[in-house]
């Protein structure tokens, strides 16, 4: 439908697109009025111009007639500048709505594609004189970025080519090239990875073209089994942490959070922990275990380890050994009544006695083990 209209104003010209044109006037019962005269002209239905293709692009759609629409894309690494559908006007004069657009090689931008082509500004023409240009490629975490160039002309030691492991200006250089020499395909260990680009004002070169494409990172060694602890977090790809928690009796040697680096071999930023046994300590929870050290394998030899257990005042503290084998009278374990050695003792225990259990009468109790230079053993004091 060209249009509705009614009232009193005159409607703009119009231009029908085919050989017949239907009209329909209709009145009601009520208000009659002067109405309407119209005059029309025979005018040829002539199509648009033929829009150029531009270069480095494609053009769609062959019919250019009134109302016909034609759309435009450009060849990867280029950018759409302008309109990528135009639209055949009606009037006496057939025209687009907008100018053809045109592809240009830009100087910068972001690529989040899976793969895709990256361009020196003007290419396949030289770049311009004073560019600074800087291209970031993202890709999902646990992927990084495979680079081939196809194409390489710069001023040589003047303009260049710097790939950098990261998104930062002080990301690790994994590339810096210059002159005429097709750079070797290159391997970022990063889901973030940085293009530079730089031209002094001298001489102009047909610049770059390359490649990328997104590659999975490994993941970095699984910890688990982790003895005598757990391990919290599920994943274990480039940037994600995890963090290590120890049982009750053991402390945690080593860094509590570890993050899976980015490198060709995938590692994590610190050394895995251990769960030890301490030889000795401050112990403040309400109950637990003191074991001795290197549980569940046999303490070494010449150990002199002391544990302060202390729960809140008005509370005693039991202990009974759950396990207790050492080598009879040398290596024995003594638990005092308080928190000093001048404090009452409840009991000397070694691997032949009889009494296994010490009950105090303050919240506080100090346990010494002691070890001689010959034959292991093992024992575990359970306290509530």
């Amino acid at each position: 439908m060209l249009g509705s209209f009614s009232g009193t104003t005159v409607p703009a010209l119009l231009n029908s697109t085919s050989n017949q044109l239907y009209l329909h006037f209709y009145s009601d019962i009520s208000v009659s009025a002067a109405g309407f005269h119209l005059e029309y002209k025979t005018v040829g239905l002539s199509s648009c111009p033929e829009p150029p293709v531009p270069g480095n692009g494609l053009k769609v759609g062959e019919r250019y007639l009134v109302n016909d629409v034609v759309s435009f894309q450009c060849e990867p690494g280029y950018a759409l500048q302008g309109h990528s559908h135009i639209s055949c006007m009606p009037g006496t004069v057939r025209r687009w709505n907008y100018p053809p657009p045109l592809c240009i090689a830009q100087c910068g931008g972001t690529a989040e594609e899976m793969e895709g082509v990256l361009l020196s500004p003007g290419f396949p023409g030289n770049y311009p004189s004073n560019l600074d240009c800087t291209w970031r490629i993202l890709l999902p975490v646990g992927f990084g970025a495979h680079i081939q160039f196809l194409n390489f002309s710069t001023e040589p030691n003047h303009d260049f080519v710097e790939v950098r492991n990261g998104p930062y200006d002080t990301s690790n250089v994994i590339g810096r090239f210059s002159g005429t020499e097709i750079p070797g395909s290159l391997l970022s260990t990063s889901h973030e990875t940085t293009v530079y680009f730089h031209s002094d004002h001298s001489q102009n070169k047909p610049g770059f073209k390359l490649e990328y494409q997104a590659y999975e990172l490994q993941e970095c060694p699984d910890p688990e089994p982790f003895a005598n602890g757990v391990v919290r977090g599920a994943g274990y790809n480039v940037g994600q942490s995890i963090s290590f928690e120890c049982l009750p009796g053991y402390q945690l040697i080593g860094h509590p959070v570890l993050t899976c680096q980015h490198g060709t071999n995938r590692n994590w930023d610190h050394p895995l922990p251990r769960c030890e046994v301490p030889c000795g300590g401050n112990v403040t929870t309400q109950n637990g275990t003191v074991y001795s050290p290197g549980f569940p394998n046999q303490y070494p030899n010449s150990q002199d380890c002391t544990w302060l257990l202390t729960v809140p005042v008005g509370y005693g503290i039991h202990l009974n050994f759950t396990l207790l084998q050492t080598e009879p009278y040398n290596d024995f374990i003594t638990i005092w009544d308080g928190p000093q050695q001048t404090a009452p003792q409840l009991g000397v225990f070694t691997g032949n006695s009889a009494k296994k259990s010490a009950q105090s009468s303050s919240n506080q109790v100090l346990v010494k083990f002691h070890s001689d230079a010959a034959n292991g053993g093992i024992f575990a004091i359970y306290f509530y």
